[in-house]
């Protein structure tokens, strides 16, 4: 059965960590009671026979003297809170002596009631929150359900099938003085907007309403103004559509439209209706965004909605357990008691959360889920999957292929001598060698993947909190071990195939297209649109990947640039597929020239660019996080990445022209960017070398146990940064061709960032390094505006 401090600890929100009981503390505070309370114990023995009759006659009294004897023991004092607010502040008197230490006892009421207060406080703050977002998403609902109510009447109207297309747009009324130039208020609240977040994938881009015939809201307050900054009026409250432009598509698809219109406006005079106002339009689609929002809005805060419940139930759970704990200790009867003033406060007491929580499900099922609850619950509370027992034997099975066949697959390549240095089948190692060798490094680093989340599980780190995954795209270290274990065994088998084949005399021509067959079935898998192979896991790393790539135009998220620093570490394996990539695109392959490619100029110009491009990626990502949060601690990240960027590139200019001058500056360049990588590992990253920490030169708060571990783990990191000197000593294997010397140098690089990632993800969850939020603020579609913009 497992213990209840590691259900706690398992379970906690990592960013409201501190607002929980702390439940070792008073664990802490009981033990002192249970040391003393024993030692006096073996001083009375004598006296037990005594003690033991006067309890007997205690237990055979009525319960009404029961009560009267508990109530004597504590009373809880309720009242205000000093600071003038309407908080409810708890202390406890001790009317009896309950322990032996009688100040260790006054120590734990004291910390238990500061816990109780503390609980009350961070609840009530967080209920008066969620309220507030509740009641603006229920005023969003109300308009978003007046416009969509006016395009359902347009098309009761009977009007003809080309209005009803998907650029349909209703017409609503401004008066003229509002239609002037936009003000530079509402230019800085334009350019605020593309600092807001929204979900990556959400929405379609914004487009600019067409010229349609279109009915007109008969309302005295329907002053409507367009997405460029225009206001328009809903239940007597000046409004504005504003969609967040945090994605590529929508920026420039929203400037372009900003550009057009006043263009437009510029060139033609203003048409006024029959009572000398300005007729505009909301394009459908528009309106379909903004309910796209609202329903994101809506399923963040359920799910902050549940987080409260958890917070509510766990630290009642707490409070009841650490109260047996004392009544077992002490053998008093507290827990009644103090458990009667816990129930009754706020936190547990108040059900405006879970009113609240039952309100979004009856909005979510009524408007986005056709009055079906099991779709909306799909959305509101996805279930895990089951793990079942067929994934263990399969990661047996295809364990045991994949060693069956790579030891087949060593045994041939050794009799053909493949892998010697001097072997006369260079064209082997040319072509077929870096498809294996891109697929170990990919896939070594997916198993490692599947070992950090193993480890995460066991130090009980939340990771599919700080990643924000969800419940389909969250893979279990079982299904990480499973694809490892499947896909490369796949691989091993192509390749012994391979291997044999050319041992029987088969020319490289008639076998040469194997190695790009496996890539390119690997690749059709990966975008394959059907609902298997863990789709929506593939469907999320595309959709990381894609982030990545346009990372300056994307808002940074926690799992983005976890994934850009993985990518750091695999710059031999791009280089690899960028050289397959070369053989097969050109047709080289036809011909059987390996070296056409590395002939080419723009060939090797574009290693340079590979070689370099995952830091270029990841300083994007600093550069927009500093944009974003104005945090200089970011552009010195930044300066990191470059760091790394140039002396990559010096190696790669030393690997063409290997002279003295080069070889300087890949040491001075490397030496300067290893240093650099080092600090910021164990400080920033780690948050390890704090001087003044109650751990001598690691932090306050570790995971692991035994702090050797630590230690242990700075010196093997800085082993394995020094990876770089191979490039200077050149020092290789006896009887062992280069390529196999630096795909072993690679897969090192790989094992650090696997080592790297357990205790980057371990600083996360103690010290929200990353400044992540429980429940993201999702923005809202309409937005009131002041009467002076």
């Amino acid at each position: 059965m497992v213990k209840f401090t590691k259900q706690f600890e398992g379970q906690l929100v990592p960013e409201w960590k501190d607002a929980f009981v702390d439940y070792s503390q008073l664990k802490k505070d009981l033990k002192k009671i249970h040391f003393f309370t024993n030692g006096v114990e073996k001083k009375h023995t004598k006296t037990s026979f005594i003690n033991t009759i006067k309890s007997s006659l205690g237990k055979l009294s009525l319960y009404g003297n029961k009560q009267r004897d508990r109530s004597r023991a504590i009373q809880v004092h309720r009242k205000l809170a000093s600071s003038g607010s309407n908080n409810d502040v708890y202390e406890t008197e001790l009317l009896e002596k309950i322990a032996d230490d009688t100040d260790a006892a006054k120590e734990f009421f004291v910390c238990l009631d500061t816990q109780l207060n503390k609980v009350n406080q961070f609840y009530k703050t967080k209920e008066k929150e969620f309220l507030e977002r509740g009641e603006c998403l229920k005023k969003q609902m109300e308009i978003l359900i007046e416009l969509k109510y006016a395009f359902t009447q347009k098309q009761a109207n009977g009007e003809s099938s080309q209005e009803l297309k998907e650029d349909d747009s209703i017409s609503c009324t401004i008066s003229c003085e509002e239609d002037s130039v936009r003000s530079r208020t509402e230019q800085m609240q334009l350019q605020e907007s593309c600092l807001e977040y929204s979900e990556n994938n959400g929405g379609e881009a914004l487009e600019s309403p067409r010229s349609e015939e279109a009915i007109k809201i008969n309302n005295e307050d329907s002053k409507l103004r367009t997405v460029s900054g225009r206001v328009f009026s809903c239940q007597g409250k000046n409004l504005k559509i504003k969609i967040p432009l945090t994605n590529p598509s929508r920026t420039f698809s929203a400037i372009s439209y900003l550009i057009k219109e006043d263009l437009i406006n510029q060139s033609s005079s203003k048409k006024f209706g029959p009572d000398g106002v300005n007729k505009l339009q909301i394009s459908k689609k528009k309106l379909s965004h903004a309910e796209k929002m609202i329903k994101g809005a809506l399923t963040e805060l359920y799910k902050g909605l549940n987080y409260l419940k958890t917070y509510r139930n766990l630290n009642m759970l707490a409070f009841m357990n650490i109260l047996k704990k004392f009544d077992k200790v002490t053998g008093k009867q507290i827990l009644p008691i103090y458990l009667k003033v816990v129930e009754s406060s706020y936190f547990n007491s108040s059900d405006k959360v879970i009113n609240l929580s039952d309100e979004v499900e009856e909005w979510f099922i009524k408007h986005f889920a056709g009055e079906n609850r099991r779709k909306a619950m799909k959305y509101l509370k996805p279930h895990h999957r089951k793990e079942s027992h067929s994934v263990t034997f399969f990661i047996g099975l295809f364990t045991g292929c994949f060693v069956a066949l790579l030891a087949g697959y060593i045994i041939v390549a050794h009799l053909t001598g493949m892998y010697r240095k001097h072997s006369e089948n260079t064209f082997y190692m040319e072509t077929a060698y870096p498809v294996l060798s891109m697929f170990g490094l990919l896939f070594l680093h997916l198993f490692l993947y599947g070992c950090n989340i193993f480890m995460w599980r066991k130090a009980r780190i939340n990771y599919s909190f700080i990643f924000e995954l969800g419940s389909e795209n969250e893979l279990k270290y079982r299904d990480v071990f499973l694809i490892c274990t499947a896909s490369m065994s796949a691989i091993a088998g192509v390749m012994f195939v391979h291997l044999s084949l050319l041992a029987k005399g088969y020319s490289f021509r008639q076998v040469q297209v194997i190695p790009g067959l496996l890539l390119l079935v690997f690749l059709l898998i990966l975008i394959c649109p059907l609902n298997i192979f863990y789709k929506s896991s593939r469907y999320r790393l595309i959709s990381v990947i894609r982030n990545i790539v346009f990372s300056p135009l994307y808002k940074v998220v926690m799992l983005d640039f976890f994934m850009a620093d993985q990518l750091c570490s695999q710059v031999p394996m791009l280089r690899n597929l960028e050289y397959i990539a070369c053989y097969y695109i050109t047709g080289s392959y036809a011909t059987q020239d390996y070296g056409y490619c590395m002939r080419v100029k723009y060939y090797r110009d574009l290693a340079y660019a590979v070689s370099f491009l995952p830091y270029y990626w990841r300083a994007m990502q600093c550069a927009r996080r500093w944009f974003d949060e104005g945090e200089t601690s970011h552009l010195v990240n930044l300066g990191k990445y470059v760091s790394a960027m140039l002396a990559a590139g010096t190696k790669v200019a030393y690997e063409k022209e290997r002279s003295i001058g080069w070889l300087c500056l890949v040491v001075a360049m490397s030496s300067i960017a290893t240093v650099y990588q080092l600090y910021w590992d164990f400080v920033k990253d780690w948050g390890l070398l704090q001087h003044n920490s109650n751990n001598p030169w690691l932090r306050n708060q570790l995971m692991l146990r035994q702090k050797s571990i630590y230690y242990f783990s700075m010196v093997l990191n800085l082993v394995l940064r020094l990876a770089w000197l191979q490039t200077v000593l050149h020092s290789s294997f006896e009887h062992v061709d280069y390529r196999v010397t630096g795909l072993f140098l690679a897969a090192l690089e790989v094992i650090r960032r696997g080592h790297w990632n357990f205790y980057r993800l371990e600083n996360e969850h103690l010290n929200n390094a990353g400044k992540f939020r429980a429940v993201k603020t999702v923005p809202l579609p309409f937005r009131e505006v002041d009467e002076e913009d």
